[in-house]
């Protein structure tokens, strides 16, 4: 039942979560600091070590987006961080950084009772790329985290995770609008 409750408390934080990213509105960032607390107790007890251990990261790059993306919002001088597309050379790193991630978190998860390793650490390597993007305010973030959604709704299910799965089709969808959303906002800006 308190699994049940938290994955509800989840669900909710991670809808306002979406809210807020999705009009670009640094209080994101302050979702993301609680929903890691609430996930990483249901993801050890549902065997998603992987998905675990990436809250730790989400916690700590919640302070780090918080920090980036106002920095310059309380200058007058100084605008807050803008909607941009991302270079090659970082989508080269990134794209290098998905692949050496994901090679050595599915390596790391063969040392646990995982059912579920190539998808639980291709979610994981991905969220963290796509997290970092989104820190930096990339455009692209979107198209990373529809990957990252899609995968994890038919995880989530087959772990009989059943809020937490609805949760990420509803990810997925806002995901694609929210793509859009911020093609308008970059060319407004």
């Amino acid at each position: 039942m308190a699994d049940t409750l938290l994955e509800i408390a989840g669900l909710l934080i991670g809808l306002l979560y979406l809210w807020w990213e999705y009009h670009a509105n640094p209080r994101l960032w302050i979702a993301s600091i609680v929903m890691p607390s609430i996930s990483m107790w249901i993801y050890f007890r549902n065997g998603l070590y992987a998905d675990f251990a990436i809250n730790i990261y989400y916690f700590i790059m919640a302070i780090y987006g918080y920090v980036v993306w106002t920095r310059h919002s309380t200058r007058p001088d100084k605008a807050a961080l803008p909607i941009s597309h991302i270079k090659m050379p970082q989508l080269l790193g990134c794209l290098l950084a998905l692949a050496a991630l994901w090679i050595a978190i599915a390596y790391g998860l063969t040392y646990t009772n995982s059912t579920v390793i190539p998808y639980d650490s291709f979610t994981t390597a991905m969220s963290i790329v796509a997290t970092w993007m989104l820190a930096r305010k990339y455009i692209e973030q979107w198209i990373a985290w529809i990957l990252v959604d899609m995968v994890c709704v038919g995880l989530y299910f087959y772990k009989g995770m059943y809020f937490y799965g609805p949760l990420y089709a509803i990810y997925t969808v806002v995901a694609v609008f929210g793509y859009l959303k911020w093609r308008k906002l970059m060319k407004a800006a």
